[in-house]
């Protein structure tokens, strides 16, 4: 049985449609249109052909949502603390900033909630249909990521929308969060002073790309910083003659113009002293093999249950490019060029505890070392936190001489690692 709120709905579109109006343009007259719908609803269910509204300036205000906004999911976006948004056919739910999975109960079907991506794709260049199934978008002004996926590929709707909330952290608001320990993010501060290679790993949602928005604030602003991403989601300012890269839409064939690996190329041909790569899944990993011998340093993050687990999964990428270089080059390789992988977790404190919700925090800093050998990667922790919510602790170790050297020479003068490991010395994060 179709519900009041989608006959109104479907009424109000037809006639905002045979008007020809527009909500941006004309919103007095869209919202006209709505109340006469709404009027006459009410008047057939005066006469017992429908039933009563219950509250008809609530139902105005639904179907002004559906006509001119995003419909079911404007509360949502309108919700500061609402950071994730899942929709599997008509049904909606989304993950607060407490970490609690929630349902979104609304009146709504399958059918307005696409028409609610469509919208949201509308002016990105983007599109989603049988022959591009799956596609992501940085949506609502930037505010926030779509990936979605329709049939063939899945067998209804499938979409997440993902909230940015990384704009404005810093190596300090990391630490005020407890994310990360001062003397760690002192010492990831000295990092980005030099010309250094991180990776950052860890499970989806567990502060990859919020970290390394925080470290990139601390580059120097004289170095050039290319950044490149499948889809945009890093927000932060740059130096005058750095950029951010895209990758291209899907074509009407079903292919990208520019992939990943088109726009690493690219950076790698210009003037570049760090690299940034979003995130890391496929052939571009191998383009970060050349960077080595570009002379540049590189970030990125990596999907990873560990730090050592997340040098394999770049080694993997590598080789999944198809270039035929054997996987012990591929090691070396990048044995030679990363000098740290920085590994995030996260985990759900419980709804007793005063500070419940998710926590993210930095379980370990690893430095590699030349490699000795073809088959494995050497490394050294730095600092190391045994399980969330312990405190993060300086292992005692130092990275390699050389390494310590590099950062050294772009420290400011008297100040080195070992003071700043030791906690002699700190910068104003």
């Amino acid at each position: 049985m179709t519900s009041a709120y989608e006959t109104l709905r479907s009424r109000a579109a037809e006639r905002i449609e045979d008007r020809k109006l527009d909500a941006d343009r004309n919103p007095d007259g869209v919202r006209l249109a709505i109340g006469e719908v709404v009027d006459e609803y009410r008047a057939t269910a005066d006469r017992g052909i429908n039933e009563p509204l219950r509250d008809p300036a609530d139902m105005e205000r639904r179907i002004w949502q559906a006509v001119a906004g995003f419909g079911p999911l404007t509360e949502l976006f309108d919700n500061n603390n609402v950071e994730e948004i899942f929709i599997e056919g008509p049904r909606i739910s989304y993950i607060d900033d407490a970490g609690r999975l929630r349902a979104h109960v609304v009146s709504t079907n399958e059918a307005e909630l696409r028409q609610v991506i469509d919208r949201l794709l509308a002016g990105t260049n983007r599109r989603l249909d049988s022959a591009n199934a799956i596609e992501q978008a940085h949506v609502l002004g930037g505010t926030a990521r779509l990936t979605a996926v329709v049939p063939p590929v899945s067998a209804r709707l499938s979409a997440t929308i993902r909230k940015y909330t990384v704009a404005d952290e810093t190596l300090g608001s990391m630490v005020r969060l407890g994310s990360v320990s001062g003397p760690a993010a002192a010492f990831l501060w000295a990092t980005a002073q030099a010309t250094t290679s991180i990776l950052y790993s860890g499970a989806t949602g567990a502060g990859k790309t919020t970290l390394m928005s925080a470290w990139l604030r601390a580059v120097p602003n004289d170095q050039c910083i290319r950044i490149v991403e499948e889809v945009r989601e890093l927000h932060i300012p740059l130096p005058p003659h750095s950029s951010y890269y895209e990758a291209s839409p899907v074509t009407l064939q079903g292919d990208r113009r520019f992939e990943l690996r088109d726009l690493v190329k690219v950076c790698l041909a210009q003037r570049v002293d760090l690299l940034c790569v979003g995130e890391v899944r496929g052939a571009e990993a191998f383009e970060l093999t050349r960077a080595v011998n570009a002379g540049c340093g590189f970030a990125c993050t990596v999907h990873s249950n560990s730090a050592r687990d997340a040098l394999t999964a770049i080694v993997n990428a590598a080789i999944m490019a198809g270039e035929n270089v054997t996987e012990g080059i591929v090691r070396r390789v990048f044995a030679n060029s990363i000098d740290f992988v920085v590994h995030l977790d996260r985990d759900m404190r419980r709804h007793d505890d005063a500070d419940h919700g998710i926590r993210r925090q930095v379980r370990e800093i690893l430095a590699v070392t030349r490699s000795l050998s073809s088959d494995d990667f050497t490394t050294e922790p730095i600092f190391v936190r045994s399980n969330l919510g312990e405190p993060m602790r300086w292992t005692g170790s130092y990275p390699p001489e050389d390494l310590v050297d590099r950062i050294d020479r772009a420290l400011p003068r008297d100040v080195s690692v070992k003071q700043i490991l030791h906690g002699d010395w700190s910068p104003d994060l």
